[in-house]
């Protein structure tokens, strides 16, 4: 009898390699955001997912014996995005951790990064891969993690953005950065690697780092790569490491974005080499040039294939925000705790009343709603979710979508997000990015300083004292 796996980001890079390997064997549940341009075929169940909702993540992960997480949220999704990725990310793999659980799942595999063992200090990107592995972990459900260097492939991040460098720059400066060593992996080998550990009970719990024949630097392979374009580049080393330089130039030449560029560039100064390996496992043969020569080949045809439509602009708001909490205090305590403070901080301005679940927040005058928010489902030790659904400041759409304000404990951690998603505002855009969206930051740094304070008085042995409920 086939197995079914969800896979999250199934429409990717990632996901669409593995999907066509997977369905020999496997049904696969396919998560995208938007399925508009997506056909079910034999074996491939498309579902659509938000998945910075619990709820919507439970929901679609439902009938899946083993899940695959290949997301990463360093691009924002259109709209207004006032979040790092670092907490993006966190909130999803919170959100998929939880619905993996609810659903009885017996495995997630993991594509993250290899992770050097001397290096005490890490990038934030390699340190948000490492807490996604951890928070993935959370829930008890258990974790295969796959740690992979750079993948060679038509798509992704790391090598378009190194093929689009040979192919720009005749002459090249090379900081101290390109002498670092990284251990290249092919698109087909990683996929595999991946594919192999789905529903093997020894790897539970494991992680595993995977790379190809050759542990290569940057500036080794820059050359590599120059050989296989058939193009001459001069390039000069420059002895200092000028990481943040690097981030500008890199991002000049190449034309990707700043969410891209910058954490991936940080990352390379890092050693990544596989050294906790399984034999059998991502332990790769095709040589560094051999899979650049297929990577070109694949971008050629794709490229043939016309250019990908612009994504309507979307005008929704996600913003997030990651502050510190005592310990032992629930999620529902954060909640209360903001909406108390909020109107006692900014009293006269801002007023709040609470009735059973749900609050109001009024400007002014307690008669002028600006926002009423009702308590969406139970709230949990470490989850409460609040519906946007009336109010002066809110746009509600047709199909009585409504944003969400939510409050949350990361686990095993003394962490707290407070995110907002797909809140529509009804200000016009131009003004509302130029005045709410602001000060919704300044307010939530506050209060962020409020409970690193109730935090501190709870460490020193002060009783913390509980947010009144009106």
């Amino acid at each position: 009898m086939r197995k079914t796996i969800v896979i999250a980001g199934a429409s990717g890079y990632i996901g669409s390699n593995v999907m066509e390997q997977l369905k020999e064997e496997y049904d696969i549940i396919a998560l995208s955001r938007s399925t508009k341009n997506k056909e079910d075929e034999a074996h491939i169940t498309w579902r659509a997912c938000d998945l910075f909702s619990y709820e919507a993540t439970k929901e679609a992960c439902e009938g899946a014996d083993y899940a695959m997480f290949l997301v990463h949220s360093m691009i924002p999704d259109g709209g207004l995005t006032q979040a790092t990725f670092e907490d993006m990310d966190a909130l999803i793999a919170d959100n998929f951790a939880r619905a993996t659980k609810a659903n009885d799942i017996e495995q997630i595999v993991y594509l993250s990064g290899i992770i050097p063992k001397q290096e005490k200090t890490l990038s934030r990107h390699l340190k948000s891969r490492l807490e996604v592995e951890r928070i993935l972990g959370g829930q008890g459900v258990p974790v295969t993690t796959i740690r992979a260097g750079l993948i060679i492939g038509p798509e992704g991040s790391s090598f378009p953005i190194l093929a689009k460098l040979v192919k720009r720059l005749p002459t090249m400066i090379l900081p101290r950065w390109t002498k670092t060593e990284t251990h290249p992996i092919d698109i087909r080998e990683a996929v595999q690697a991946l594919i192999s550990v789905v529903g093997a009970e020894s790897l539970y719990d494991r992680h595993i780092d995977i790379g190809g024949p050759e542990v290569m630097t940057y500036r080794k392979m820059i050359e590599q790569t120059a050989e296989v374009m058939d193009k001459r580049r001069i390039l000069i080393d420059f002895p200092f490491p000028t990481i943040k330089l690097s981030r500008l130039w890199v991002m000049a030449v190449t034309g990707e974005p700043k969410a891209t560029v910058y954490p991936l560039v940080e990352s390379m100064g890092h050693a990544m080499v596989a050294e906790d390996t399984v034999e059998g496992i991502g332990q790769g043969e095709i040589p560094f040039k051999q899979a650049v020569e297929h990577a070109l080949e694949e971008e050629e045809k794709q490229s043939s294939g016309g250019k990908k439509k612009k994504q309507p602009k979307s005008y929704t708001v996600r913003s997030i925000q990651r502050f510190g909490l005592p310990e032992e205090k629930s999620a529902l305590w954060m909640a209360d705790t903001y909406f108390e403070w909020l109107g006692r901080f900014m009293y006269p301005l801002i007023q709040t009343t609470k009735e059973d679940d749900d609050w109001e927040i009024a400007l002014l005058d307690p008669s002028f709603v600006a926002l009423h928010l009702s308590l969406e489902q139970e709230a949990t030790d470490d989850m409460a979710s609040f519906a946007i659904d009336g109010g002066k400041f809110v746009k509600l759409s047709e199909e009585d979508k409504t944003g969400r304000l939510e409050f949350r404990r990361l686990p095993d951690s003394d962490e707290g997000l407070v995110a907002i998603h797909e809140f529509v505002p009804a200000l016009p855009w131009w003004f509302y990015t130029k005045t709410q969206a602001k000060a919704h930051l300044v307010v939530m740094w506050l209060f962020g300083r409020h409970v690193k304070l109730l935090a501190k008085d709870a460490k020193d042995g002060d009783q913390v004292v509980e947010a009144p409920t009106n």
